[in-house]
């Protein structure tokens, strides 16, 4: 990178701090800038580039790198960090600040385990665990669908409304019994909010806000909370 785009990159991390700044390096006319990008997140931990800013930076050149900072945190590449540079297919640089300690990723084939996987919304969430245990153990490729933080709470309904149009069909209220059957949960929120894949023998796969994708025993307080079963049609 020129200088002239890491003191650019410098000053949107210092103007955005304590949140994370988030940007894309583009070519304009033969010539390297930084672009900085709204980040769209509601909270602190992570970051959301709006996809107009996205449509924005290609009108102006090649985006050929995206860029965010990581407050109070070293530079080092989260899980959530290394499946989105595989998703964008292009280079990622991480500026840790203030300690202002620069560092780069690079799309290498990396996936996310099933189990164990740390938590990002929209990156890696109980949707994408429902998605990426479809395209590994069934090769089948689920639509992806846009989600805001939090949108349980603002009136969206979004399991409930887009089940059908991603090949599911409601089976049961409460009783999944093959395999694959996804268990759709209502946690602490007016709708549908938490998804799981039963796995057979009383077992399921899911991803909780705030901790790592586990295999849990299904029953008890899980039961209690699920409001749908869906089982997958094409």
């Amino acid at each position: 990178m020129k200088q002239r785009t890491i003191e650019a990159i410098r000053a949107h991390a210092a103007a955005e701090y304590p949140r994370e700044a988030c940007g894309l390096i583009v070519v304009e006319r033969g010539r390297e800038r930084y672009v900085p990008c709204r980040n769209a997140a509601s909270g602190t931990e992570h970051f959301v580039l709006p996809a107009e800013d996205f449509a924005a930076a290609e009108d102006l050149g090649e985006v050929v790198a995206v860029v965010h900072s990581h407050p109070d945190a070293p530079a080092m590449a989260s899980e959530a960090d290394l499946v989105s540079c595989e998703a964008s297919g292009m280079p990622w640089h991480i500026l840790s600040w203030p300690a202002d300690d620069l560092r780069t990723i690079e799309p290498s084939g990396y996936q996310a385990p099933l189990v164990g996987r740390q938590f990002a919304h929209g990156v890696l969430d109980c949707y994408t665990l429902v998605r990426d245990w479809y395209r590994i153990e069934r090769a089948i490729a689920l639509p992806d669908f846009p989600r805001r933080d939090d949108w349980w709470h603002q009136g969206e309904d979004l399991y409930m409304r887009h089940y059908a149009e991603a090949g599911f069909v409601a089976v049961s209220q409460d009783q999944p019994e093959q395999a694959g059957d996804v268990i759709l949960m209502q946690l602490r929120s007016p709708v549908p909010n938490h998804a799981a894949v039963y796995l057979g023998g009383g077992h399921m796969l899911h991803h909780l806000h705030g901790r790592l994708s586990s295999r849990d025993v299904y029953g008890g307080y899980w039961q209690e909370i699920t409001r749908c079963v869906l089982r997958y049609q094409g």
